[in-house]
């Protein structure tokens, strides 16, 4: 009987559970219907996936002049009321006519752009000997702007055939992702600077407000910082100063600039004959 009266409850758990994932699946880049089947399909995959955050975004565009028609665009979902209508055209009098569907999609991505093309639109009535529309949408990297705004760059229909509608958007969805440009050693530079300005700083503060040092005593460890700097300076005294007296080697002495001093004359006086 316990089963029985909670059999309602499982059943709300499980309507509520599918309407949700029928809801999302309404925003995924699944419900577009790849055209080709070819092997570069996985390829077309991978540029789908990079539009996820652009799946619950609508995005219109409007032309003025005597033609003046607002488009409609959606990725992977229905633009209009048309059921999957992905780029739709409405007229002044509310007309829709289905530019591309979704469900017919190519979609061939670069490092920093991808481009839908969404087939089996509308019929043509007088132009492009009746061939079905045919939308392109161009999105470019933009970094800093998720959505921008949609563009309407051409509307090729004096063709005899492969006329289309081009359409251009800004996104940073398809912008390659960015690496960090710092080295392993600029990482430890950094970190070690870090804690070394983080020693000083509290050090100081806790030598000046605990302590009460004045002067140089709120250095922290002002007696090891000073044995270092008299350690090195030991150091450098050794090498690089000279002790004691050195002898120029011989091939090196200099003329003496003193004159020499006159020899003695030898006194031979005494060896005349007297």
């Amino acid at each position: 009987m316990y089963i029985f009266h909670k059999m309602p409850v499982l059943s709300l758990v499980v309507l509520l559970v599918l309407v949700i994932e029928d809801g999302e699946a309404g925003n995924n880049t699944s419900n577009c219907k790849l055209g080709s089947v070819s092997k570069n399909s996985q390829a077309e995959k991978e540029a789908l996936s990079r539009l996820e955050p652009l799946t619950n975004r609508n995005f219109t565009v409007n032309t003025g002049g005597d033609e003046a028609y607002s488009y409609q665009f959606r990725v992977c979902g229905d633009a209009g009321a048309i059921p999957g209508g992905g780029v739709v055209q409405k007229d002044k009098a509310g007309k829709e006519t289905v530019i591309g569907k979704y469900t017919v999609t190519e979609a061939t991505g670069g490092r920093d752009w991808v481009m839908l093309i969404y087939r089996n639109g509308s019929q043509y009535e007088t132009h492009c000997t009746s061939e079905d529309r045919k939308a392109i949408i161009m999105i470019s990297c933009k970094p800093g702007v998720l959505a921008g705004d949609l563009a309407i760059i051409l509307e090729e229909r004096e063709r005899v055939k492969d006329c289309f509608y081009l359409f251009e958007l800004d996104s940073s969805a398809v912008c390659p992702p960015v690496s960090s440009k710092l080295s392993l050693g600029s990482i430890l530079l950094f970190v070690g600077f870090s804690c070394l300005a983080v020693y000083m700083i509290g050090g100081f503060l806790y030598q000046r407000l605990v302590v009460g040092a004045k002067g140089m005593e709120q250095f922290p460890n002002i007696s090891f910082w000073q044995e270092i700097g008299n350690l090195s300076a030991d150091g450098c005294d050794f090498v690089c100063r000279s002790r004691g007296s050195r002898e120029e080697p011989p091939t090196y002495r200099g003329v003496a600039t003193e004159p020499l001093g006159e020899e003695s004359e030898e006194r031979d006086d005494h060896l005349l004959p007297m």
